[in-house]
């Protein structure tokens, strides 16, 4: 339950809620991300519109932030729920160098990075302690709280653009009752009002963190790291038992993420590896 009267609560809400152009700026300043606000009352789908900006050649770092989506997207064309100044929907555009390009194979390590990089901004701007359920969702104990979705446009077997979109729940009072996963929002975990350009701002930062390493560091060390980060993290990438729901459906035991960023789940018939597809606590 939020700790603020309604009047006062729906000042407060637009006060943190306002994205600044200038302050946001001034923030990134160093980033990828320095001026690349793009601010919609309402879209379909930032994802949607950051593809069609790829095809049109925008840079690297331009980043794309609704008050409200109309046709929000989450992972297998699962729908989104995007209310108006419920949420904070992101979707930002990446683009590999051409020193290292980025093969369509390693594109899997897109959303465990940005995982990471939603779990600390999230960790830092509430003192909350998410948690990563393999492969793109974050929840508060069992209550989903965040998604990602990341696609991507490629040649020759390389990514030439990827378009990483999050969606975080921040001040919806409620979720409907039949949801797959019980849902939450920052606002009820916290039990105050968190503030959306807070949050962007720990968000890109820290994104920028990920992606940085990512392009500049030695990349072989930079994705044999990622497996033991997640682990550190999630309670769901090793001695959970989960059903798999996806093209291949599968009950087991989780036995952390092999050395290409997918899942090793251990059955009853041996262990087998995940390359895709949703968890859930395992129902029998």
């Amino acid at each position: 339950m939020l700790l603020v009267c309604r009047s006062e609560g729906n000042l407060l809400l637009q006060s943190l809620d306002h994205l600044d152009p200038v302050t946001l700026g001034a923030a990134l300043a160093g980033t990828i991300f320095a001026n690349g606000l793009h601010h919609f009352t309402t879209i379909d789908s930032t994802n949607t519109h950051a593809l069609e900006q790829a095809r049109q050649g925008a840079p690297s770092g331009s980043f794309y932030v609704a008050d409200e989506q109309t046709a929000g997207r989450g992972r297998s064309d699962h729908q989104w729920h995007s209310s108006a100044s419920q949420g904070l929907y992101l979707s930002v555009l990446f683009r590999p160098s051409a020193e290292k390009p980025l093969p369509t194979a390693e594109l899997v390590w897109l959303p465990l990075m940005t995982g990471l990089a939603v779990h600390r901004a999230i960790a830092e701007v509430t003192a909350l302690t998410p948690d990563l359920r393999w492969p793109n969702d974050i929840l508060i104990e069992s209550r989903k709280v965040a998604g990602i979705l990341v696609e991507a446009q490629t040649e020759s077997e390389f990514v030439s653009a990827a378009v990483i979109g999050v969606g975080i729940n921040l001040h919806q009072p409620s979720f409907p009752p039949d949801l797959a996963t019980p849902a939450t929002s920052l606002d009820l975990e916290t039990g105050r009002i968190v503030s959306r350009q807070e949050l962007l701002v720990a968000l890109l930062q820290a994104l920028h963190r990920e992606l940085s390493v990512f392009e500049f560091s030695n990349r072989e060390t930079v994705l044999a790291s990622i497996p033991h980060r997640i682990a550190a993290i999630s309670t769901w990438v090793s001695g959970r038992r989960v059903d798999v729901h996806g093209p291949r459906m599968a009950t087991g035991v989780t036995a952390g993420l092999d050395a290409r960023g997918f899942l090793r789940l251990r059955t009853k018939d041996g262990v087998i590896t995940i390359t895709t597809g949703g968890l859930r606590a395992a129902s029998s």
